[in-house]
């Protein structure tokens, strides 16, 4: 079977509103390393990944260095618009999109090799893993309306791995029709297609809070 040509939108341009800092969290430096390094150079390491695209302001370009094929592309107002300009800058080669939050330092190699495999498997997976917590869905008034089953509710993460031409059609359908999405997989649930979700880590959490910072430094700690 020939090589699947894999392409990595990495997301490191979000400004991190909610942890009071100066700069983005995800250039907070732990142990001397900024936090978008963590997982970028894990990245780095995969044979199967054939290029990077990283999203980032522009000033923050010479902190990623690398030998592989490397392209930056400007941060959007939405997630969605962040991804959408990293895709217009992809190669043509580009069989599948792998797209990953700077903000989620502890992705290890084995789960991003597992969620390409099943991406090329189904045409499109994530990882995630089983809400811990229960879930009830409220009304306008911010009374229950109805408890959710959680034991088919998954939080997800990223990596989150789409076939390219199934995520180029699902940006037509969303822009045509002004969609906002709340995830990359958003963008191809309307085209009626299978994505598989993979078991994932919780230590694969994304740095939001405060507290997230903080249980980030200590596991890194730990290490």
């Amino acid at each position: 079977m020939k090589k699947k040509f894999i392409s990595l939108i990495f997301l490191s341009g979000g400004v991190g509103s909610r942890i009071d800092s100066t700069i983005p969290k995800q250039y907070i430096k732990i142990h001397g390393k900024p936090i978008a390094l963590y997982s970028f150079e894990t990245f780095l390491k995969i044979d199967l990944i054939d290029e990077i695209i990283v999203v980032c302001n522009d000033k923050y370009k010479n902190i990623f260095k690398t030998n592989k094929k490397l392209k930056f592309s400007s941060p959007g107002s939405r997630r969605q618009d962040s991804v959408y300009n990293a895709l217009l800058m992809i190669d043509n080669l580009s069989d599948y999109v792998c797209i990953h939050d700077a903000a989620r330092p502890f992705i290890d190699r084995e789960s991003i090799i597992k969620t390409i495999d099943a991406a090329i498997e189904y045409n499109a997976s994530a990882l995630g893993h089983l809400a811990a917590n229960t879930i009830k869905k409220l009304d306008k008034n911010k009374t229950v309306k109805e408890t959710l089953d959680r034991s088919f509710l998954f939080e997800i993460q990223t990596p989150q791995v789409i076939q390219t031409s199934l995520l180029k059609k699902g940006y037509e359908y969303i822009n045509k029709n002004k969609i906002n999405v709340f995830d990359d997989l958003s963008i191809i649930e309307s085209l009626n297609t299978k994505i598989k979700i993979i078991e994932g880590k919780k230590e694969n959490f994304k740095i939001t809070h405060p507290i997230d910072l903080k249980f980030a430094k200590y596991l890194l700690n730990e290490k």
